[in-house]
């Protein structure tokens, strides 16, 4: 509103010397004539033609003048406009962004420094951090739910469909034993038993399985004999028979059971490769994956419960990912501030960046800048420029009358230039 108003006062401006020239002008006309009035009488006439010619030429870059003749020559911006949105493109994209002044731009500012020097600050780190975290917090709001939950489940869902349950489980175990590996699962088994026979405990139980195998299968042998005494010594032979295989076992890589649990594992791969039973129980797996209610309630319900976890995080004033954010802003200013060979590097990298991506960049600004004014109404575009230079450009109808009005004069002056002399 200001800028309108600011040009109707110019154009008023304007016309007030143009009607002050024609006031002249009728003056010189009601007097005497003398040498004077005629001096006046020069003035004003030039004044006028020079209003009414810049005024002419003003109006004709923005409007139609139904002049016979020259008509077809006024409204030069509107009839031009396509033109005007190719050369103002071309413009930009020469001036603006061709390489060399992109390149030139990163030299001149070095970006990478003024970052270092940014961030080595704590208040820009905290401001940073800041900023992140509100901008955060608005994406969470924005996101919709529903849409992340779908894409979280078609993710699954996919991942689950492309995998051959049956044979990536074959190919990992065989991966896995590989140079026989799986011994060292064996190993530990073993430990793990000869520990479990050694404890008082499992010695106890294994005795009081022998004294109930007795009262079973033999309660008149048992009722004979001291079946409590029976059960000790019988649990001490099978704990002393079963360690003594396992330390067999243990200190021997190439014992017959080892070489058993290599064929036993071998088999159990390929069965997992190729056994339909095997291959059957892995779909049925995965369509439980796919099918149940439960496991695509909960794939779901991934999303809202990162999202809560987010928010409350986000909003708490000693945030972790805040407190993340700042100290990984920090940490990159003090590297760089103090690695003078990081920032070369990452200023020969912004530069060949430039290089690489400046063409294709200048190439889509300066279509997207032809093509958004080629849209424009014409007679919106008009009134938009005359709206921003509409003021001075009522200047020149201001300086039309001024200027005519003294070569007005100085005609009249050099036209009378003998008499004066004389």
């Amino acid at each position: 509103m200001e800028k309108q108003d600011e040009l109707r006062r110019s154009k008023r401006i304007a016309l007030g010397f143009f009607i002050g020239a024609a006031a002249l002008f009728v003056i010189s006309l009601l007097l005497p004539y003398t040498w004077w009035t005629g001096l006046l009488r020069a003035f004003s006439e030039a004044a006028m033609v020079g209003a009414l010619a810049d005024w002419f030429a003003v109006v004709a870059l923005f409007r139609r003048v139904p002049i016979p003749i020259v008509s077809r020559h006024t409204a030069i911006i509107p009839s031009n406009k396509d033109k005007i949105a190719d050369n103002l493109a071309l413009f930009v994209r020469e001036k603006f962004l061709d390489t060399d002044s992109i390149v030139g731009l990163i030299r001149r500012h070095d970006p990478v420094q003024k970052v270092a020097e940014w961030l080595v600050k704590p208040a820009n780190t905290e401001l940073m951090g800041a900023h992140l975290v509100r901008a955060a917090t608005f994406m969470l709001d924005f996101i919709e739910d529903a849409a992340v939950q779908n894409f979280i489940r078609r993710g699954v869902h996919t991942m689950v469909n492309s995998v051959d349950l049956s044979k990536s489980s074959g190919a990992i175990l065989e991966s896995l034993t590989r140079g026989r590996r799986h011994q060292e699962l064996l190993d530990e088994g073993i430990r793990q038993l000869a520990h479990l026979l050694d404890n008082a405990d499992t010695q106890d139980y294994i005795a009081q399985g022998i004294v109930e195998w007795l009262k079973e299968d033999y309660a008149f042998i048992e009722k004979m004999l001291p079946s409590d005494l029976i059960g000790r010594k019988g649990a001490d032979i099978a704990v002393r028979l079963a360690a003594g295989v396992l330390n067999k076992v243990a200190a021997d890589p190439e014992h017959p059971l080892r070489h058993r649990f290599d064929d036993y594992v071998a088999g159990f791969i390929e069965r997992l490769k190729g056994d339909p039973a095997f291959l059957a129980r892995a779909d049925d797996v995965k369509r439980y994956l796919l099918e149940d209610e439960t496991v695509n309630t909960y794939l779901g319900s991934l999303w809202a419960e990162l999202k809560a976890w987010l928010k409350r995080d986000l909003e708490s004033e000693d945030s972790r990912l805040r407190v993340r954010i700042v100290a990984m802003g920090a940490w990159i200013g003090k590297v760089l501030s103090e690695d003078p060979a990081l920032r070369q590097s990452l200023h020969e990298n912004l530069e060949a960046a430039a290089r690489g991506v400046a063409p294709e960049f200048a190439g889509f600004l300066t279509r997207h800048i032809a093509d958004t004014v080629k849209q424009w109404d014409d007679r919106e575009m008009s009134a938009q420029i005359e709206l921003n230079i509409g003021k001075d450009l009522q200047y020149i109808r201001i300086n039309g009358t001024i200027v005519g009005g003294m070569i007005g004069v100085t005609l009249y002056l050099l036209s009378h230039l003998p008499a004066l002399l004389n």
